[in-house]
């Protein structure tokens, strides 16, 4: 089954892209599955963009890509914690969105990289406005880790589309 990967810089509209992909799919294929995998249900903390991109390959991608059920682990943001497993049938499609969801592994394991493309002062923008005073704090914290990731991963050079995320309404 198709895996698709939709990355972008925090505030871009990578999220609602890749609802709307999940939305066409239910529309355009009746009775076929298709999951959902968003990264911020992944990372281990505001300091754990790194961590989820390796979790989303070694415990979710790899097995999928051999045909057994792939899962990821989900964060409990309120306790700081690891809460728990969910797995993912190799026989459902899958939607994977997040800062970090496509790096050379990730995109060795995927049928499509989307790459959703939006200038920094917007992406605050957005962002500060969907998640409020708790987000603005830890911007500049989190920009880092997706810089760096971006540095080493070049994720936009891996996708096989690129998306203006001007053209995403929130």
């Amino acid at each position: 089954m198709p895996v698709v990967l939709v990355d972008g810089g925090s505030g871009s509209g990578k999220s609602t892209f890749a609802r709307s992909i999940v939305a066409q799919w239910a529309a355009n294929r009746p009775g076929e599955e298709v999951s959902l995998v968003r990264l911020d249900d992944i990372y281990p903390g505001w300091d754990g963009l790194e961590v989820a991109a390796l979790q989303l390959s070694d415990d979710l991608l790899v097995p999928l890509a051999a045909g057994q059920p792939g899962r990821w682990r989900r964060w409990d943001w309120t306790t700081g914690a690891p809460a728990e497993w969910h797995e993912v049938d190799p026989a459902t499609a899958l939607v994977v969105e997040g800062s970090g969801a496509l790096g050379r592994t990730s995109r060795a394991l995927a049928t499509l990289g989307v790459w959703v493309e939006l200038d920094a002062t917007e992406r605050r923008r957005r962002a500060i406005a969907r998640d409020g005073e708790l987000y603005e704090s830890n911007w500049d914290r989190w920009a880092e880790q997706e810089a760096r990731f971006a540095a080493r991963e070049h994720p936009d050079r891996l996708a096989d589309v690129v998306i203006d995320g001007r053209s995403i309404t929130q």
